[in-house]
């Protein structure tokens, strides 16, 4: 979602956070997997694109303004629910991401539910199309 406002460093630096997202509990879901693929056709990526990890030293750096930030925690938010579990190791992750980002505990919390509502509100679309 809004990947096309990233710059194209920082969409190959995404895709690696978000392989450090679904490694993060030591299981890769389908769900994830397709996440994976959303994410990169959204990019103008081939879904054979390799992703790595991607240490967090200098992230901050990569996302240097508030609306890339933004668009990053988003997204990974939105990968992490994919396998339907948001895994406390998934949740550290995606914190230490936001407190290198310069967000508050309690931004954090609030992109969360966005992207918790914004779930819901898909699957109730997906309802109206079946």
């Amino acid at each position: 979602m809004w990947l096309s406002q990233l710059s194209a460093s920082q969409r190959l630096a995404l895709l690696d956070l978000a392989h450090n997202v679904v490694v993060s509990d030591g299981l890769l879901d389908p769900g994830e997997e397709g996440m994976l693929s959303e994410f990169k056709a959204e990019m103008g990526l081939p879904d054979s694109h390799e992703t790595g990890y991607l240490p967090l030293d200098g992230l901050a750096e990569t996302f240097p303004d508030r609306r890339s930030r933004v668009v990053a925690i988003i997204n990974l938010l939105q990968l992490s629910y994919a396998d339907g579990a948001f895994e406390v190791e998934e949740e550290c992750l995606l914190k230490e991401i936001s407190r290198l980002f310069a967000f508050s505990e309690e931004e954090f919390l609030l992109l969360d539910n966005w992207v918790r509502r914004w779930l819901v509100l898909q699957r109730e679309a997906m309802g109206f199309m079946a």
